[in-house]
């Protein structure tokens, strides 16, 4: 079974082709990075896969199905959770709230009913009760007990990214897609998150694909390495095959072939 692929996805914005034949394949369990420069394309591709824009060509396969141009609603059911470069988080409701808003996909109970049948014994305090109790092990997970009930708003930069992945975890994806988890952390802050991850994939068995900028957690952590440039992939494989080839050294550093150099 191929657990997730993208075949030569395209992206086009007007005369701007943001993605050209994008392709690459993971393997269910694996940690897979995409690095490029800025520009290169990597956000506008999570944005294609789960279901933010139509890609203009190509395919996205998922357990065996095709995804691409679902809407983001679906590929959450589906199993494809993702967090945010940019915070998406509501900011005048405690930490607990805001996990719990990952589990809507498992509520069956309606406004309607929710409203009629209430307490601890009825359908709906069942259901509340039980996805308490999972947003609880998750706030476990990321150390987050001491800020369960402040608003996220007050709360410091970096707890609030944890509480965004807490967020995607509380939807208990398959796959997790991480937009730049570390983006505005300090060196203490990044080393926590690389922790998180290893947690995340071997305690909870989630498969990662990871947009970073941070080189040297890429390189730590990362099973496997995709390589854009201006939306093209210029470069796949190993950590320590993508940190010394030509083409990416050119892309990131100016290097020319011939130089000594190498991405740490």
């Amino acid at each position: 079974m191929t657990f997730f692929a993208v075949e030569n996805l395209s992206m086009t914005f007007g005369g701007l082709k943001a993605l050209d034949n994008v392709s690459f394949e993971i393997v269910k369990g694996e940690i897979f990075a995409i690095i490029g420069p800025n520009g290169a394309g990597k956000t506008t591709l999570f944005n294609c896969i789960n279901g933010i824009y139509p890609p203009s060509g190509g395919s996205v396969i998922f357990k065996d199905k095709p995804i691409r141009g679902i809407k983001p609603d679906k590929v959450a059911k589906a199993g494809i959770a993702r967090t945010f470069q940019n915070i998406e988080l509501f900011s005048n409701m405690n930490t607990m709230e805001n996990i719990m808003l990952g589990r809507h996909l498992f509520m069956k109970t309606g406004l309607f009913r929710g409203g009629l049948m209430w307490g601890r014994n009825s359908f709906a305090g069942k259901e509340e009760a039980d996805n308490r109790k999972k947003v609880e092990e998750i706030i476990e997970l990321l150390e987050l007990q001491t800020f369960r009930n402040k608003f996220v708003g007050a709360l410091p930069y970096g707890i609030q990214k944890k509480i965004e992945l807490g967020r995607a975890l509380a939807a208990e994806p398959e796959l997790l897609l991480l937009d730049e988890p570390c983006a505005g952390m300090n060196a203490e802050e990044k080393q926590d998150v690389v922790f998180w991850i290893k947690d995340i994939q071997d305690e909870l068995g989630i498969t990662i694909l990871l947009i970073e900028h941070d080189m040297n957690m890429v390189m730590d952590i990362s099973d496997r390495i995709l390589t854009l440039n201006f939306g093209k992939p210029i470069a796949m494989g190993y950590p320590e095959e993508v940190s010394s080839h030509p083409e990416v050294l050119k892309a990131y550093l100016g290097v020319e072939d011939g130089e000594d150099a190498q991405i740490h």
